[in-house]
């Protein structure tokens, strides 16, 4: 039987919580990629969205992006590997005070925005982020672009990882997701998202703007909810891969 995990991030906001589409985002992922700070969240949203994960079952994971929140850590930034290893783990650590006042338990790391694709092409990003998830808790898993260089990076660190696909993104040749300064980086029609999702998941492979099929390994799919749509969206994917007797659950823990 097939299985896919479905992630959002959450918890991008300031004061005001919740964001409107956090709390029904809720009832159709399984895993939460709760914002620690540096791009987005403070500490009331943190301790919110926690709180809420937990009421509602979702996995938690940290997703710490550079420190840009005017730019919402989507712009590239010069960082070393060395600063790449302590914006990590000092993100990680603020989140997980809140995980364990609201006991609850903390589950996966994904980086965040130009953090995540830096890291995905970089190998020493790479390195610096699978090693500050592993020092700070070799159980966590790291969530990561499929087939990128955080992927090896954390097989080399020995934890484990699980790879990411995408709603609504394109991807280029290589099997990188197309940057967002290109026009054609998102994908807006609702019906080419769930015919992607669904090569994805069941067949493992997506098409590439220039109409190559690449092949991927699709454990978790990300889902975006900041868009105008996004829980409309969620709810239709959500459909769409139970009908297709297809298992939605957040990866276990060993």
């Amino acid at each position: 039987m097939q299985t896919i995990d479905l992630n959002c991030d959450m918890g991008e906001a300031f004061g005001n919580y919740p964001m409107p589409n956090d709390a029904v985002l809720f009832d159709f992922i399984t895993s939460a990629n709760i914002a620690c700070g540096f791009h987005a969240g403070d500490p009331e949203v943190m301790q919110h969205t926690v709180f809420m994960a937990v009421k509602k079952g979702v996995a938690i994971g940290a997703h710490p992006g550079l420190p840009d929140l005017q730019g919402f850590g989507r712009r590239e930034m010069k960082v070393s590997a060395n600063e790449a290893y302590q914006i990590t783990l000092y993100q990680i650590g603020a989140l997980y005070g809140f995980v364990k006042a609201a006991q609850g338990k903390l589950h996966h790391v994904k980086a965040h925005g130009a953090l995540y694709n830096m890291a995905a092409k970089d190998p020493a990003l790479a390195k610096a982020i699978a090693e500050a998830v592993h020092d700070f808790d070799p159980t966590l898993i790291l969530y990561a672009l499929a087939g990128s260089e955080m992927i090896t990076a954390a097989k080399k660190t020995g934890i484990k990882t699980v790879s990411e696909v995408f709603a609504d993104r394109t991807y280029q040749n290589d099997g990188s997701l197309t940057p967002r300064s290109q026009a054609n980086a998102l994908i807006t029609d609702e019906q080419q998202s769930i015919q992607q999702v669904m090569l994805m998941v069941k067949q493992q492979q997506v098409i590439s703007i220039d109409k190559r099929s690449i092949p991927l390994k699709a454990e978790t799919l990300c889902l975006h909810g900041d868009g105008a749509h996004a829980v409309e969206f969620a709810k239709l994917i959500h459909t769409k891969l139970k009908a297709e007797d297809i298992t939605i659950k957040a990866p276990v823990i060993e």
